[in-house]
């Protein structure tokens, strides 16, 4: 197939619905309301609003959840869950200024979806400033970009985390006990590095990867949903029984270790790539603005409660990921399993929207009878690639405050303010909304800038 009918059969059906091609502009400008808001086609694949909060959830919700305790301990049990309420009410308050940016430019220009590469790109041109409307186009490479950084930093996190645990259960098969009250110390049985269960772990990611259509991943969607959710209510049965004496724990932790806490709370609240395609999908659209409050909010009460939780429970002695804190008994141990499953199939979902990106350029360079060739070749090079970065930094703390701080923050808080001033200023915008946007982006650019210093400066 040509690199064109790639785009438009399989990454736009993922991410966006066009328009019907029996019908004409002037009938699709009736489906626009002055209030900007418009009806959607192809309702016979529409998603009901249960099923959006399902998507919603599930975008939010993945391993970066698991470091929280670690985040809270970083920024101290005071410090820690206030400051996760903040930026999970400013990370929902710059969703819904994507949402609205993107209504706005569908009215404008007649176009039933329009994604976030096309949202800022659209944005720019609409700038005061000439320069931008000039390279508006960058606007979308940019987004596009981080997408990418961000998508394949979800992967290599999934096979540190991947190598963690099962590394973890394999040393302590010798000493794992049916007790599960008491979390008795084992002396373990030494195993190969961690690096090297990861390399173990490449060739079933090349062949997972290899299932290229959207539909058969569901099912391994299904799945992972399935023994995420079990592993998580038994992490909370577990932190919430004879939680230690709190009171030697610090209010607020050292302002040295706090950029380590942003960084994995933004990486947490990544979902933003996910809230176009999600509401575009609805059939009824209108009602997405509620569905993302509700969502939002049991995610961040989720984030604040876990991470609570399990700093209380486990103290100093937390770890990247709570998983490796839980007791040696075959229950927990089944746990971490489970839990892991669930990343492994979740892998080839986070893998799809960069490679979507990405095959396409490749596979427009090569000869059409080599498509095929090209496109395995692209992934497994890919899938490398994101085995080697995990192999170079193994720590999973850092792994996940690195992709948080580069391009998780710039998705979810930087660009989001910036857009909404390009799109309304020259309609006339209240001096307090500016000063509102630009807080936002540069107090996260700054935080941003922290984390990663702190990330390679010495220990």
């Amino acid at each position: 197939m040509s690199t064109q009918r790639l785009r438009d059969e399989d990454y736009r059906d993922y991410s966006s619905t066009d328009a019907s091609p029996e019908e004409s502009p002037s009938e699709g400008l009736n489906n626009f309301s002055s209030s900007g808001s418009y009806m959607r086609f192809g309702e016979s694949n529409s998603t009901t609003w249960f099923q959006t909060l399902i998507h919603l959830l599930k975008s939010n919700i993945g391993t970066g959840l698991l470091g929280l305790p670690l985040a809270v301990k970083n920024a101290g049990i005071l410090m820690g869950p206030l400051s996760l309420l903040v930026i999970g009410l400013v990370a929902v308050h710059c969703m819904s200024i994507l949402v609205k940016c993107a209504h706005r430019f569908c009215y404008r220009l007649n176009k039933p979806f329009v994604d976030y590469g096309d949202t800022v790109m659209y944005g720019l041109e609409a700038s005061p400033v000439s320069w931008l409307r000039n390279h508006a186009h960058w606007g979308r490479h940019i987004v596009d970009f981080f997408l990418i950084v961000t998508q394949l930093g979800f992967c290599c996190i999934y096979f540190v985390f991947l190598a963690d645990n099962f590394k973890q259960v394999i040393e302590m098969a010798n000493g794992t006990t049916s007790n599960c009250h008491n979390n008795e110390t084992v002396i373990l049985t030494p195993t190969m590095d961690s690096r090297l269960y990861m390399l173990t772990f490449l060739p079933f990611m090349v062949l997972l990867v290899f299932v290229r259509n959207l539909r058969a991943l569901s099912i391994f969607s299904l799945l992972a949903n399935i023994t995420m959710a079990v592993s998580l209510v038994m992490i909370y049965q577990f932190t919430v029984q004879n939680i230690p004496d709190p009171s030697h724990l610090p209010l607020v932790a050292s302002w040295k270790t706090y950029p380590l806490f942003f960084g994995t709370a933004i990486f947490a609240f990544e979902g933003i790539g996910m809230v176009l395609p999600l509401e575009n999908k609805m059939k009824d659209p209108k009602k997405f603005s509620l569905i993302l409050y509700v969502g939002m909010t049991i995610v961040t009460a989720l984030y604040i409660s876990l991470g609570i939780l399990g700093y209380l429970q486990f103290g100093a002695n937390i770890q990247g990921s709570i998983t490796l804190n839980l007791p040696n008994c075959w229950l927990y141990q089944s746990v971490k399993l489970l839990y892991s499953v669930g990343i492994f199939f979740t892998y080839a979902l986070q893998f799809y929207v960069p490679a979507e990106i990405i095959i396409p350029f490749f596979v427009a360079r090569g000869p059409e009878h080599c498509e095929l060739v090209i496109d395995l070749s692209v992934r497994t090079v890919l899938v490398c690639l994101t085995c080697i970065l995990a192999i170079l930094i193994p720590r999973l703390d850092l792994v996940i405050s690195l992709v948080g701080s580069v391009s998780s923050s710039a998705l979810a808080l930087i660009i989001p303010p910036l857009l909404e001033i390009t799109t309304y200023y020259s309609e006339g915008m209240s001096p307090i909304t500016i000063v509102k946007d630009a807080l936002i982006s540069i107090l996260d650019s700054v935080s941003r800038s922290g984390t990663i210093c702190n990330l390679f400066l010495p220990q």
